[in-house]
């Protein structure tokens, strides 16, 4: 039976992000999975350590000794019943027909006042006979079943205790999904107060337009620029820890360094590396130098794009976005025209606009936050659900500690 108290927290707390969402004439919400699976897993411990309580509150009123002591005699009884039947019925073998007497006799032979000792003499009787027959062992079935009660109470207790086992796990696996999902109503509280119809299309394309082009303007860097003039770009990144480009390897660089072919763009040195020996001897003064320092690095070559130079979707809070611009304007113009980095420019004066962060976090919510997520915030109920699952969390605790065997 489910504890009334648990009940109780149960039901007020799938009731609040419902009464939030009336109170804003939004339609009410759906019932959030993790909380809804995780009280549905809490009553179902509570019932299932019920029902072993039960269960082992009788065993132990009747006595756990004579329990198991009258579910055995009745185990031996039938492993006779059924090991002589054949052999001491009818006129079969007499000698099976003594050493079943004796045995069923000893089997079913218990103290007066022990559990089920006049089933146990009624089996005994039935078969107490100088000749037996079916009819005989069946009576004597007959007469054990009131024994049996013993058995299947047992097995009872075995089945309540695997079922309680079971709901235990699914609690704990329960519990460990709502405080993933806490964790995320956390983050979604934060933005509670967002305003979802705020338009950040602009925002977005004005974004996405200069991420597109400088990325365009980086591949055209690669292919034109030579190897040494890239890596002198990279080397001007280190001095930028918000422009983060890996760092060419070293036996590449010095590669590019030592040798002529380092006059070439990267990509050329790249289809370079494919050439024969014999068609590579035309074009480079040491084939095999270029094999050894290129070829091997042909994954951080192809790898090298324009990424670390763009700008991150949702977009981040103005004063981060304001010191990202301005290491960018530092690099961009090395391999974009004037074009990309007014677009860079514009950015940064758009994020120093009042309403940027309002834009901002309106898009934070609307990439970051799904359907379900977002509906929260517009229904001003993100709150009342975090309360909603904290509440059924601490339940679930109360609940596991409470149960705990």
């Amino acid at each position: 039976m489910a504890d009334p108290e648990s009940e109780s927290a149960s039901a007020s707390s799938s009731v609040s992000s419902t009464d939030s969402a009336e109170a804003t004439g939004a339609p009410p919400l759906p019932a959030d999975g993790p909380i809804r699976t995780a009280r549905d897993a809490a009553a179902t411990l509570r019932e299932r350590y019920d029902e072993v309580e039960r269960i082992e509150a009788r065993i132990e009123r009747l006595g756990q000794d004579r329990v198991e002591a009258a579910a055995d005699t009745y185990r031996r009884a039938h492993r006779v019943l059924d090991q002589y039947e054949d052999d001491a019925t009818g006129t079969g073998d007499f000698g099976s027909y003594v050493e079943f007497e004796g045995e069923f006799s000893d089997a079913v032979d218990v103290d007066d006042d022990a559990l089920a000792a006049d089933a146990f003499a009624a089996a005994d009787e039935a078969v107490d006979k100088r000749r037996l027959s079916t009819d005989d062992f069946d009576a004597a079935r007959d007469a054990l079943d009131p024994a049996g009660e013993y058995v299947t109470l047992l097995e009872r207790r075995d089945d309540a205790v695997d079922d309680y086992r079971i709901a235990r796990r699914d609690l704990k696996k329960a519990r460990d999904e709502l405080e993933d999902r806490i964790d995320g109503l956390e983050a979604v509280a934060e933005y509670a107060d967002v305003d979802l119809t705020v338009p950040v299309e602009e925002l977005r394309e004005q974004f996405e337009g200069y991420n597109d082009d400088v990325r365009e303007a980086f591949d055209e860097f690669l292919k034109t620029a030579s190897a040494r003039e890239t890596f002198d770009f990279l080397e001007a990144t280190e001095r930028y820890p918000l422009v983060d480009f890996d760092a060419p390897p070293r036996d590449l660089s010095e590669y590019v360094d030592e040798y002529a072919a380092g006059e070439e763009p990267l990509p050329q040195l790249l289809e370079y590396a494919d050439y024969s020996q014999s068609k590579l001897d035309h074009y480079v003064e040491d084939p095999g130098a270029l094999r050894t320092a290129v070829a091997v690095h042909r994954t951080w070559i192809e790898r090298l794009d324009g990424e670390p130079l763009t700008l991150g979707w949702p977009p981040e809070p103005a004063d981060e976005i304001q010191y990202r611009v301005q290491d960018l304007t530092s690099l961009v113009p090395r391999v974009a025209d004037e074009d990309v980095v007014a677009d860079l420019r514009a950015i940064g004066d758009r994020s120093r606009k009042d309403d940027y962060e309002t834009c901002r976090r309106a898009a934070k919510v609307t990439e970051e936050f799904d359907e379900r997520e977002q509906a929260l915030i517009e229904a001003n109920a993100a709150g009342d659900r975090l309360a909603e699952a904290e509440e059924t969390l601490a339940l679930v605790e109360e609940i596991l500690t409470e149960t705990e065997r």
